[in-house]
């Protein structure tokens, strides 16, 4: 499947960061970008940064050629950044990069040039961390889906928004659903869109490194956040979410055992979660134990 552009042939690296610092990114990529023989441009948008020193810090990316910084005042979330990045993108190809990313290869960017593909996942490598990061355990853990071979199996399934390149027009067209304002999911259900509408999805091995990891404190609050958001679309996420497919599997009277257990348990479960010592085994459980709890509450309100 072809899909022409309405811009012009070239390159266009759209980063989207909140309390990040990415200028160490921007450098990498546009010292290769600045090797090409096609135009290029690197934007980075700033979705409303809370952090002075990050945004203080991203200023310095605008000193390169072709590398612009565009903020917004108010976080709008991780689905309408990347159309607002989209929507003032200049050429025919968009590389999305999150912003926490490595590169790792010299020729990252011409690996991507070497595809027509109308949406390209690149995938990542996990680097880093020991275990005191809760994060670096869980990367790690799903070390074996990140790798081409998997995702190749299930390309819509496994489509991930931290490094893929997509035709311009055809993301106009399909734009991110900016519904999922919240953390989690805004990847999932852009695959299920591909998916729906037959465009097809090429996993290639051109990694970027993923070897930054927040803090404990920082991963379990997104993921709780995620939580919530999985149940909201739970419907439509059925058939993506493995955590729902667990539970579908279990005996409702056990289940209805959970939610009280958590009420009692989760906040020693929390501490040793974002302690020094986080237990990944554990936070399979907290994760079951928060989406009951949460599934619960949001019925009764």
């Amino acid at each position: 499947m072809r899909i022409f552009a309405s811009r012009m042939e070239g390159l266009s690296i759209l980063i989207p960061t909140y309390n990040d610092i990415c200028v160490s990114l921007v450098e990498a990529l546009h010292h290769q970008a600045s090797t090409l023989d096609i135009p290029y441009e690197i934007l980075v948008a700033d979705d409303g940064s809370t952090d002075g020193e990050c945004v203080r810090k991203n200023t310095e990316i605008t000193k390169w050629e072709n590398c612009h910084l565009l903020r917004r005042e108010q976080n709008v979330g991780r689905a309408a950044i990347r159309n607002f990045l989209a929507q003032h993108s200049s050429y025919s190809r968009l590389l999305f990069i999150d912003s926490d990313m490595v590169v790792c290869r010299d020729d990252f960017l011409r690996k991507y040039l070497e595809s027509d593909a109308p949406v390209v996942d690149g995938g990542i490598v996990i680097r880093g961390g020991d275990k005191h990061h809760l994060r670096a355990l869980y990367e790690y853990a799903e070390e074996d889906r990140h790798r081409v071979e998997q995702r190749q199996l299930r390309p819509y399934h496994d489509f991930h928004t931290a490094n893929f390149m997509i035709q311009r027009q055809l993301m106009l067209q399909y734009p991110f659903d900016e519904r999922y304002s919240k953390y989690g999911y805004e990847d999932v259900a852009f695959g299920m869109t591909m998916k729906k509408n037959g465009i097809p999805i090429q996993h290639i091995d051109n990694p970027l490194s993923f070897e930054i990891f927040e803090t404990n404190e920082d991963f379990v609050r997104k993921t709780e956040e995620g939580l919530r958001t999985l149940f909201h679309f739970r419907d439509e996420l059925r058939d993506y979410s493995r955590l729902l497919q667990f539970l579908e599997s279990v005996p409702r009277p056990i289940l209805a055992t959970i939610s009280p257990l958590f009420h009692c348990l989760g906040n020693p479960l929390r501490r040793q979660l974002t302690g020094r010592t986080p237990s990944l085994f554990l936070f399979k459980i907290y994760k079951v134990g928060y989406y009951l709890h949460y599934a619960k509450t949001a019925s009764y309100s």
